[in-house]
């Protein structure tokens, strides 16, 4: 029998551990696909790999015909990938093969022009490893009914004007906008009120579950539906929603979207839970004092926003000659306005809310949500009720409790902007037409100049201007006028 040396047995060790360092390792990259997934959204795709284990992922195009080819090193199919529904997606079909014997090519089938890029991520409560591969749409919303673009405009013009405002009176400048007395009065924009809802998490993110299995983005999917057709089908209010479907939009692009479509509200809906069944009852949330500080920093820093919050949206109120304290300034007098309505508003949804369901807290809640922080929207979250107390969870999978949950949240909306209607809205225009013209006041008759109607009351421009608060002579068509004297 042939002696094999220490220094021999050294390295046959020394090879067999490499070769068992080898085959773990390539049992690490073997990614098998368990479960593909896709949700399909108005600007893109996102489609999921469910991984047994890590693996590397190469993504990339192929013209003529348009495909799109996902290479996984050492893995196989073990999905079936015909079972997968690919409707309203830029799919239009899905095939699989061995590639290189050990790794699997998915090929996909584009109907449209997309922009991809993918990630992996670990295992978390719900799932394992994942390869996501989103295709984005150039040039598309995220919107499938976006407001008007003269709605659009007008609300980008009532936005600018109070911006003006705003600088002339922290310059303390006496000045106003140059506008002639002699413009005549501008019919009313009468436009509506547009509201933002947002149904939180969708798609990979599922919220909280509760006992029985019921998934928060399902059932906060179905309240915000709920008030959608609320909004829509109350004169003067128009709904934009967030997300229509099951699909996840990114925190800040939930923001974004409701600047995007000039919101006049923001509300996030959700369905709160705790690690005990026992807690119980809604809740509403506005932003921190603390939260928007430190947003109006963030907001500050960053050039593409300073230009357009500050700025204005049409470029004409650029405050890029200004000093950095009076931007910092304008920008937190938004955000404490914005905050201040928030409250307001927040206190009237509340009060709604425990006529439906008991109150979590007895008042609006104060914390640093990221979907709170646009600085010129009011904005509220609501916890619309415990998903992890048994009870609630019932409640919240329930169609009647669902209606009556909303019709209270907007019920307390309505209500303040019924109250605090925007100028060029046509809720102003009706509390307008609805006041009487008595001693004292004047409503604005097509034609009209504001020099015409000083003189026709004995008083100056400069007088009537005074008594309404008036920073330049544009006036509408059924606006109230106080004539100072009379």
């Amino acid at each position: 029998m042939k002696r094999v040396s220490r220094c021999g047995r050294l390295r046959v060790g020394v090879l067999a551990l490499a070769v068992l360092v080898l085959a773990a390792s390539s049992m690490v990259l073997a990614g098998n696909v368990e479960n593909i997934r896709l949700w399909a959204a108005p600007d893109h795709s996102r489609l999921v790999f469910d991984l047994t284990s890590p693996t590397s992922a190469e993504v990339f195009r192929l013209d003529n015909p348009s495909r799109m080819v996902i290479d996984l090193g050492n893995s196989s199919m073990e999905a079936d990938p015909g079972k997968l529904d690919l409707s309203g997606s830029a799919i239009s079909a899905l095939r699989s093969g061995v590639r290189q014997g050990t790794d699997l090519r998915v090929v996909l089938e584009l109907s449209r022009e997309v922009r991809p890029r993918h990630f992996i991520l670990p295992p978390n409560e719900q799932y394992g490893h994942r390869l996501v591969v989103d295709l984005e749409y150039p040039g598309e919303s995220a919107v499938t009914d976006p407001i008007d673009p003269i709605e659009a405009l007008v609300r980008e013009q009532e936005i600018a004007a109070v911006r003006a405002q705003a600088e002339a009176s922290i310059e303390g400048s006496s000045s106003t906008p140059t506008v002639q007395a002699t413009k005549a009065a501008k019919p009313h924009p009468r436009r509506d009120i547009i509201i933002a809802i947002d149904a939180g998490h969708g798609g990979e993110d599922p919220g909280a579950i509760g006992p029985s299995g019921t998934y928060e983005k399902d059932v906060v999917l179905q309240m915000a539906k709920h008030l959608q057709r609320l909004v829509d089908g109350t004169q003067g209010f128009k709904a934009v929603m967030i997300r229509d479907s099951d699909y996840y939009v990114g925190l800040r692009q939930r923001t974004h979207i409701a600047r995007d479509q000039k919101a006049d509200f923001f509300i996030s809906i959700h369905a709160d839970a705790f690690d005990s069944p026992r807690p119980h009852g809604s809740s509403v949330y506005a932003l921190s004092q603390r939260g928007a500080t430190s947003e109006t920093a963030q907001w500050l820093a960053a050039s593409e926003n300073r230009s357009d919050l500050i700025g204005g949206v049409d470029g004409n109120l650029s405050l890029r000659d200004k000093d950095e304290v009076l931007r910092g300034v304008l920008l937190d007098l938004t955000m404490t306005a914005t905050l201040n309505d928030s409250l307001t508003i927040g206190g009237q949804v509340l009060e709604r809310m425990g006529r439906v369901n008991d109150l979590h807290k007895p008042r609006v809640e104060q914390a640093g949500f990221v979907v709170l922080k646009s600085p010129d929207i009011p904005s509220l979250l609501v916890e619309t009720g415990f998903i992890s107390n048994p009870q609630e969870e019932r409640q919240l999978r329930d169609g009647n409790y669902q209606q009556r949950m909303m019709a209270a949240v907007f019920d307390g909306v309505r209500a303040h902007f019924q109250r605090n209607p925007p100028p060029s809205s046509l809720l102003a225009w009706q509390r307008d037409q609805g006041r009487g013209t008595g001693s004292g006041e004047y409503r604005i008759q097509p034609g009209d100049t504001l020099s015409e109607i000083a003189a026709r009351h004995s008083v100056s421009v400069s007088q009537i201007r005074q008594a309404n608060e008036l920073n330049g002579d544009v006036i509408r068509v059924g606006q109230v006028l106080r004539i100072p004297g009379s």
